[in-house]
Order: C-alpha cells, then structure tokens, then sequence
C-alpha cells in the first residue's frame, strides 16, 4: 500500500465530516461572490445614478449579513475539519498500538523506544494538518474558483479567460515544490525518530555513562544530532516559503492583468469584444472576485505544505503498521506449517485440565537464520518443565513463540487451555512507574485487595513495603528504579501468581538473586504448579532442577529431553 493509498483509507472513515466542511467552505465561496456584487451595485448606484444613501438600507442590511455569514460557515468549516483530523488520530493510533501489541517484542526488536514512541505520537499528530484544512480545502479551490469564473463571465467573458488561463499554474507549481516537500518531510520523521531514540538511550544509561566518564560525549552527540534535525527542518521550510512566494507572484501578476485590463476597457482604450459595454457595476464586480477568485487556490497552497507532511508521515505509519505478526489468530481451528492454535475451550474449571504441545517446530531469528528446533514437546497441566542451555541457545526465543510473541517457521504449537491468557516473568522484569498494587493487580485487573495481599505474601513482597511509608501504595519509578533488583523480581513474581492464566512462562526467574528471593521464587513455582498450572521455565540455574517434573537440553539448535536418571 502506498503512503497515497494509506491516506485514502483514512479519509473514507470520515467522509461525512470532510464533505460537511467542503459544503461550509463552499457556502463561504458563494457569500463572497453575493458580497462583491452588492458592493459594485451600491457604488454603482451611487456615484453613477446619485441616489441617496437612504434608498439603499435594504441592500445595505443584506449586506451585513453577508459579511456577517462569512465568519460563521468559516467556523464551521474549521471544526468539521478538526473534528475529522481528530478521528483520524484517535483511530490510526489506536489502530498501531493495537498492532504493536500484537508484533511483540520480537517484532519490534529492530525499532527503538524513542523511534516507535515519535511515531505513535509526532507522526500521527501530522496527519492532523492533512485531514482538518488541505482534504476539503481540495473540493474548497475547485467549486468556488469555478463558481467565480462563471459570475465573472457573465459581465466579461475577456476578463473571466484571464483568470481561467492563470488558474493552472498555481497547481503546476504546487506540485513541483511538493515533489521535493514529501522526501524532506519523510526524512525529517526519520531524523526526529533517531533524535529520539538517541536521547531516551542516554537517559536510560546516564549512569553507565557517568561512572565511564562518557557524558559529554553523550551530550555532544544529542547536540549533533539535534542540529541535524534543525538543518531539515530548516530545509521544510524553504520549501515551503518558496512554494508560498512562487503563489504570491503569479497570482499578483493575473490580478494586475485583469485591473489593466477593467482600467483600459473603462477609458475606453480597449475597443474588442465585451469590452466596449464594460461599466462601473461589472468592472469592480470582476476586480472584487479576482482576489477572491485566487484565495482558494492560496488557501490550498499554504496546506500543501500539511499533506507533505502527512505523506512523510504516512509512508513511516504505513511501514509500521505492515510489519506481519506472523501467527494466527487465537482460537482458529487450523492446524499445518507455522501456526499457532487455541484448542477447544475445557468446561468451567479455572486451572487442572489442558495442554501445551509442539510438534515439528522450528524458530528463525532475522540476521540469525535457524536458532531452535522442537521435534516433540508436551506439558500437561500442573507440569513444572526447565528448559537448559547456555546463554544465546534460544531459551528466551521458545518462550516467546509459546507466548505467540515469535513467529514460528514450521511446525505447530498447541495451547488446549480454558483461558487464552499467559503469565509471564522476564528478567529484568518490567514494572510501570506506578504504585506497587498497581504493578501486581497488571496480572489480573479483576484481582481485589484480598487477592492482592495474598500474592504478595506468597512472593515476600510485603517483607519489605511493610517498611515503607505508603507500603503497597508506594510508586516505584520509572521501570522501578526505587526498588532493588530482587524487590522488583518479588513484585513481578506477585503479578504472576495473582495472574488467572493456565500457563506462567518464567525467564531467568532466579537470576542474580540473593538467596531468600530465590527461596520465594521456588516455592511460588510450586504453587502455581499446585494450582494445576503449566509452568514453563528457561533457565541455567542448577537450583531450579529441584522442583522440576521434565527437564529439556538445548544442544546443537536441537531441543532435547533429559531422561531422569
């Protein structure tokens, strides 16, 4: 799909607010045209006929009216086009992070934090310009130019050609500036998504930084490229002021043409065509419309500048929003090459019946080719399974296809649960700047404090926020800096077993932990199992082979089961 393409299918979503504000600007339009008619009669009737001021009250009145409207169906106009632009964000962003949801981290794995979050924020806020002023501006500067011609030619056909002939130069030269105004605007996105990325790196890691005396480096690199960034956008605008001059002139010359033109035809110095029954009524009626008759064209111009933007902004969106999950939907029946499948649903019981099974399967990493293969794989419910292998043998990879986060390049994988949702533990583990409730209530947003209080003894949680002020109440920082690494393991370990879902995926559980958050984590793989859970485990850690029911071996890309005994 083309960044033109993409657009277009925005633009069907919000067909009715984009047609209501092209009918207010047309109503506008043809305000204009009433209002340079009413003027030209009034001065006509009183400097040619010298009627008195008073026989024109009525005119006079419809008069401001007219001026009056004007405003309003501008006002109208501008927010039918705000309301539309509006959707159009709510949807699209709302559409990505949808998507990005689905891609994963795995599929996200080649973008940047600062990158994916300039798109889902500067990028779809560009659109903005695109969908508000340029779209019903397009229908604005066809209808209404045309409208004025028409007027003018019924007082001087000669006159009206002068503007019908200029008319299309405007549009030539919109679009050869806008050839070059779309490439600047897509590589200036790109600009400000590596900025991005570039800053959120140095702020993340500020103190490997520091202790390595590398922070004016960091910040000299921040200043390059943030003066990179300026350059294009300096770059934008130059296109843009030389599109707005290269409008102005042409339209001053065609408006010049046609005043000599009125000027000559009324001193009589002009003796061909229509020009001989030229009066004072028709000659300024034509001059009134001339400006008028560019000002939608100008209007057009000045916004050409937002759908650039847009069609920058757009080709990146349409990138992002491409990207295949690469695995099926939950819940399809279909089994066969590189799928992942929810089974039938197992009556109403909450955990102790279902089964994880991979059969075939191989798992490919871009720039890595084949890292894993799984000729046969089961887990039945209530089973504790710990997967072993040195660091880099994919132990990490098979998690995420379980989870559905990888996709898988042959082979099945087969969830038969009642609830297709799954816990997960990671190491690191992720926690949100928020409170410490919050972080464990993410398992399950369900969970009352009952709940919330059971897991966080199980996971020794409260061992340590009974010492704090706020206790569960206190907020953690940004990826919970304020806690220790084993606090945040304890916090992320609560958020599993508050979890309702039938399998828990644990990475690294029991990494750089101090013994008694390891002791935690043991015991918390224990009852989840109890629980009648499938407990999947990556790990090289000789201590977890104790509470382990299978055990399986990464070796040479191939999954293997170790045979107890």
């Amino acid at each position: 799909m083309t960044p033109r393409e993409w657009l277009a299918r925005q633009r069907r979503e919000v067909s009715g607010p984009l047609r209501l504000a092209a009918v207010h600007g047309i109503a506008e339009g043809g305000l204009i045209i009433a209002q340079a008619g009413l003027i030209a009669w009034l001065v006509q009737q009183v400097v040619i006929h010298e009627r008195p001021l008073g026989d024109f009250l009525p005119a006079g009145l419809i008069l401001i009216g007219v001026v009056g409207l004007r405003p309003l169906f501008a006002s109208l106009r501008a927010g039918a086009g705000i309301s539309a632009a509006a959707r159009v964000r709510a949807v699209v962003r709302r559409r990505l992070i949808h998507h990005v949801e689905s891609l994963g981290p795995a599929g996200l794995a080649d973008i940047s934090s600062g990158e994916l979050s300039s798109q889902l924020t500067d990028q779809v806020d560009a659109l903005e310009g695109y969908f508000a002023r340029y779209v019903p501006q397009m229908t604005i500067a066809v209808i209404v130019p045309a409208a004025i011609v028409a007027a003018a030619y019924t007082q001087d056909w000669i006159a009206a050609s002068f503007l019908l002939l200029s008319a299309p130069l405007i549009p030539l030269f919109m679009a050869l500036v806008g050839m070059g105004a779309e490439r600047l605007n897509r590589d200036q996105f790109l600009a400000l998504g590596r900025l991005s990325g570039q800053f959120l790196d140095r702020v993340r890691g500020l103190t490997t930084l520091r202790l390595f005396g590398r922070t004016e480096d960091a910040a000299a690199g921040i200043v390059s490229g943030s003066d990179e960034y300026r350059q294009r956008s300096m770059r934008v605008l130059r296109v843009a002021f030389l599109s707005s001059a290269v409008l102005e002139f042409f339209a001053s010359v065609a408006i010049a043409v046609v005043a000599i033109y009125i000027g000559f035809g009324l001193l009589g110095y002009i003796e061909y065509g229509p020009s001989t029954q030229l009066t004072l009524f028709s000659g300024l009626f034509i001059l009134l419309l001339a400006p008028e008759f560019f000002q939608p064209l100008r209007t057009l111009a000045q916004h050409y500048h937002d759908r650039a933007t847009a069609l920058g902004a757009a080709e990146l969106l349409n990138e992002l929003e491409s990207r295949p999950v690469g695995e099926e939907k939950f819940g399809t029946e279909k089994f066969g090459t590189g799928t992942l499948r929810e089974g039938a649903k197992f009556g109403e019981e909450k955990f102790g019946t279902g089964t994880l099974q991979m059969t075939d399967l191989r798992l490919d990493r871009v720039g890595r080719g084949t890292i894993l293969r799984v000729d046969s794989f089961r887990a039945d419910a209530g089973a504790r399974v710990l997967i072993e292998g040195p660091s880099g043998t994919g132990k990490t990879s098979l998690l995420l296809a379980i989870a559905g986060l990888l996709p898988v390049a042959e082979g099945t994988i087969e969830r038969r649960f009642s609830d297709s949702r799954i816990g997960w533990l990671g190491s690191p583990p992720f926690l949100a700047n928020t409170s410490i409730r919050a972080n464990i209530r993410f398992g399950d947003p369900a969970a009352d404090d009952s709940a919330i209080l059971d897991a966080a003894h199980q996971a020794g949680v409260m061992e340590f926020t009974d010492r704090l002020d706020q206790g569960l109440d206190t907020i953690v920082g940004e990826r919970g800096l304020s806690l220790s690494g084993g606090q945040a393991q304890r916090v992320a370990l609560a958020r599993a077993l508050v979890s309702p879902a039938p399998m828990i995926l644990l990475d690294e559980p029991t990494n750089a932990l101090d013994a008694t958050t390891e002791s935690y984590v043991l015991k918390a793989i224990n009852t989840l199992a109890a629980e009648g859970r499938v407990v999947v485990i990556s790990s090289h850690d000789a201590a977890l082979r104790g509470v382990a029911d299978q055990r399986y071996r990464i070796n040479a890309q191939q999954l293997e089961m170790i045979r107890n005994g």
